[in-house]
């Protein structure tokens, strides 16, 4: 058995034995029972310029090559959203750039695509008006339907920063949503992942502001697949999907509870648009087959254990739960290395990462635990621990 020597939160090392490789599937038929989106990363090119001064420089093969895994499980793609790093290093130029390059391969491969659109193309602090904001989500609106993708119309910090109220909200989603040719997504990202989002949608009382997003979402019926709710707390999750108007999905946002807000309950379930099926996709592809066949006790036993590597993870400061996607998208060779656009392979710990890389053991998504282990080692080397 493979085994390496790994730092304990404490400080100590001691040594670790992996389980045998599993047998996850590599291929799958998407779901029927649910619509399950995993939220993707982007592969930095190494030699390019990665730090915070950008801008970012991406390897465009292991990229894409990283959606069509994804495709290939059956799963459809949420692009250049936050777990691209969009507000975290990846620039709407880039933004740009990977959802054209990924709606045409998902065209190739039949795969389905979402990708976010918001205002990050203005400076932080410029938009004087509303008006400024509708002007900037229309521009990104209007590049992403063009490229051939679902719009995920996603929070805007300058909205944020400059709205009085509901009202403006309400102004602003009535521009955005009247120019779309087709529903989208409306994305609620909490201040967990992105402090600048304090008190979205007009009030910092979750019930005050969602009030705000289901009148909009009544206002635009036509215009709303769904709402991705990213609260990281289920129980509110729950409460909110059962407030939607028939047929408007509610997407899980919420990587520390999704197999129970997916299985359900008899008043309905919510479908899936996640960070964490970015690393487990394979488990969440094999639990979704099980579901697509009504057994919801096989669906929890296969991606329940998956849970405590997610909630490792996203755990606090959450904004970088990049960071930990990225690093296990090494371990398991979808990219040849471990940097990050913007340096933020540096923003978790190498015991945050040892521990990953015990979770991701435990649940079965290391597909070959001896290239996991010499990758875990050059990690561990680079923070001085050498194998023993």
């Amino acid at each position: 058995m493979t085994s390496i020597v790994l730092p304990e939160p404490d400080g100590t090392l001691h040594r670790y034995v992996c389980n045998a490789s599993p047998a996850l599937p590599t291929r799958a038929a998407p779901p029927t029972s649910r619509v399950a989106y995993a939220a993707a990363h982007v592969v930095a090119d190494p030699l390019g310029e990665t730090t915070q001064a950008g801008p970012a420089t991406l390897d465009w093969d292991a990229t894409l090559a990283f959606r069509h895994h994804l495709w290939a499980l059956g799963l459809g793609v949420a692009d250049a959203m936050d777990t691209a790093q969009r507000g975290m290093g990846l620039d709407w130029t880039v933004a740009r750039e990977l959802v054209v390059r990924s709606a045409t391969e998902a065209r190739a491969v039949g795969g389905a695509i979402a990708a976010g659109a918001q205002t990050d193309h203005l400076a932080p602090g410029t938009a004087r008006t509303l008006d400024d904001v509708v002007a900037a989500y229309l521009d990104q609106c209007a590049a992403v339907e063009e490229a051939g993708a679902t719009v995920v119309v996603m929070a805007s910090r300058e909205l944020c920063r400059i709205a009085r109220g509901a009202d403006d909200y309400a102004y602003v989603y009535d521009k955005v949503l009247g120019s779309l040719g087709s529903p989208a997504i409306l994305h609620w990202l909490g201040d967990a992942f992105d402090p600048a989002l304090a008190g979205y949608f007009g009030s910092r009382d979750v019930e005050q502001a969602a009030a705000c997003l289901l009148a909009i979402v009544a206002d635009h019926r036509e215009k709303v697949d769904g709402v991705k709710l990213s609260l990281l707390d289920k129980e509110w999750e729950i409460v909110l999907r059962r407030q939607l108007p028939p047929g408007v999905r509610m997407y899980t946002g919420d990587d520390f509870g999704y197999p129970t807000t997916i299985a359900g309950d008899d008043k309905g379930h919510s479908d899936a648009l996640l960070g964490a099926f970015d690393f487990a996709a394979p488990a969440a592809a094999w639990a979704l087959a099980a579901l697509d066949c009504g057994d919801v006790a096989t669906f929890r036993q296969r991606l329940d254990p998956t849970l405590p590597l997610s909630r490792h993870v996203f755990c606090a400061p959450t904004g970088f739960y990049k960071t930990g996607v990225v690093f296990l998208a090494y371990l398991n060779g979808h990219q040849s290395h471990f940097t990050m656009v913007g340096g933020l392979q540096s923003a978790r710990s190498v015991v945050h990462l040892a521990q990953c890389f015990r979770l991701a053991d435990s649940c079965g998504l290391l597909a070959d635990g001896d290239l996991a282990a010499r990758r875990m080692a050059n990690v561990l080397a680079l923070a001085g621990i050498e194998p023993t």
